[in-house]
C-alpha cells in the first residue's frame, strides 16, 4: 500500500509543477486534463501527507525518550501519534480504493408501478416525491422528463433527472424493487396490501462517452398529455425515440418545444445505452458484492416499507429505520450512509482477498 501512496504522492508534484508551467497554461486543454488529474488525487495525497507527519512525529518522540529531561512530554507524543496512525492507515485503505467515475454524474431515475394496481401507482409517486424532497435537501435541481399520471393522483411511470454535484454517488444503490405493506385508502376491510414499485438509477454520460448512430435511431412526434395548458393539447412537441438495435425507446414531453424534448430524450438514450455496455461488461466478470448497480438489482426486492410499523428495512445490509414518515419526507440519509458503508466494507474484503 504504501508504495502506492509514494509513486501516488510523487506524481501528484509533477502534477502541481505542470499546472503552474506557463507553456502547459497556454495550452488549456493539457492544463485542465492535469487539473482534473491532480483534484482527483487530493484526498489521498492530504491523509498521506497526515500520516508521513505523524509517523515522523512518533519516531522524533521515541528517540527522546532516553532523555530524562524530555521523557515525560516524549511519551505523551509518542502514545498519541502510534494510537493515530491505524486510523489514519485505514482512511488510506478506503481512499486509495476505486473510485465509481461517475460518482459525481447528475442522475436519471426512472419509477415504474409494478404489482399492486392503483395502489402501486401512488406509491411510485409517495418514491418520487421521496427522492425530490431529498434533492431538495442536498440542494439539487429536479427535472421532470416524462410522466404518466392516473387519475386519483398515482404514478404508472416517471423519469426525472437531479442534477447535482455526487448526485449519483448518493442515489445509485437505489435501483432495484421497493416494497410497500399498508391498508389502501380504497380498501374497507383494512387489510393490509402489498404492492410494488421499480426504480432505476442512471448516470448522466456526455455525448463523447456513447457514440450513437443517428441512422440506428426511429423519432417519433405526438401530441403531449397531461397537464400543461392548450400547448401541450395542439401541438405535437413530444418526442419518442428508438434504438433499433437495442429496442431500447426513450420519450420525453415537459419541455415546450420539440428541439428540447429531442435533447433531453437523447440524454436518456446515451445514459441507457452506457448502462447496456456496463451490464454487458460486468455479466463477464464474477462479482460477489451484495450490492449490485445497475438492471442486476432491478429484479430483486430491495427495500420494504411498513407503515403499520412505521419500518424501513433494507433487505441487502439488513438494517431497519423505525421512522418511516420522515424517510418518506426526504430524510433518507441515514439508509444512504449505511449502503455506502457496506459497499465499502465489501471491495475492502475483496482487496484483501485479492
Amino acid at each position: 500500500m504504501f508504495d502506492k501512496l509514494e509513486a501516488l504522492y510523487q506524481k501528484y508534484e509533477e502534477l502541481t509543477k505542470l499546472i503552474a508551467d506557463p507553456e502547459v497554461i497556454a495550452d488549456q486543454e493539457s492544463w485542465r486534463k492535469y487539473m482534473k488529474e491532480q483534484a482527483s488525487m487530493k484526498d489521498v495525497v492530504d491523509k498521506y501527507t497526515e500520516y508521513k507527519q505523524v509517523k515522523k512525529a512518533m519516531d522524533e518522540a521515541e528517540e527522546m525518550l532516553n532523555d530524562p529531561d524530555l521523557k515525560d512530554i516524549a511519551n505523551e507524543e509518542y502514545y498519541a501519534a502510534k494510537e493515530k496512525l491505524p486510523e489514519l492507515e485505514e482512511e488510506l485503505k478506503i481512499l486509495l480504493l476505486p473510485k465509481d467515475e461517475n460518482d459525481d454524474s447528475n442522475v436519471i431515475i426512472e419509477i415504474r408501478g409494478g404489482a399492486g394496481g392503483e395502489e402501486a401507482a401512488l406509491f411510485a409517486y409517495n418514491l418520487y416525491r421521496m427522492y425530490t424532497m431529498y434533492a431538495e435537501l442536498k440542494r439539487w435541481q429536479v427535472e421532470v422528463i416524462d410522466s404518466n399520471e392516473t387519475e386519483i393522483g398515482g404514478i404508472k411511470e416517471i423519469s426525472f433527472m437531479i442534477k447535482g454535484k455526487g448526485a449519483y454517488s448518493r442515489l445509485k444503490f437505489e435501483s432495484g424493487v421497493h416494497r410497500v405493506q399498508r391498508v389502501p385508502e380504497t380498501e374497507a376491510s383494512g387489510r393490509i396490501h402489498t404492492s410494488t414499485a421499480t426504480v432505476a438509477v442512471l448516470p448522466e454520460v456526455e455525448d463523447v462517452e456513447i457514440e450513437i448512430n443517428q441512422n440506428d435511431l426511429r423519432i417519433d412526434t405526438y401530441r403531449a398529455s397531461g397537464a400543461g395548458g392548450q400547448h401541450v393539447n395542439k401541438t405535437s412537441s413530444a418526442i419518442r425515440i428508438t434504438h433499433i438495435p437495442t429496442g431500447i425507446v426513450v420519450a420525453c414531453q415537459q419541455e415546450r418545444s420539440q428541439l428540447q424534448n429531442k435533447e433531453t430524450a437523447m440524454k436518456m438514450l446515451r445514459s441507457k445505452l452506457y448502462e447496456k455496455q456496463l451490464e454487458e461488461r460486468d455479466s463477464a466478470i464474477t462479482n460477489t458484492r451484495r450490492l449490485q448497480v445497475g438492471s442486476g438489482a432491478r429484479s430483486e426486492k430491495i427495500r420494504t416499507y411498513n407503515y403499520p410499523q412505521s419500518r424501513v428495512t433494507d433487505h441487502r445490509i439488513n438494517y431497519t429505520i423505525y421512522s418511516l414518515e420522515a424517510f418518506l419526507n426526504g430524510d433518507i440519509d441515514e439508509m444512504v450512509e449505511a449502503l455506502i458503508a457496506a459497499d465499502r466494507a465489501d471491495r475492502l474484503k475483496e482487496g484483501e482477498a485479492q
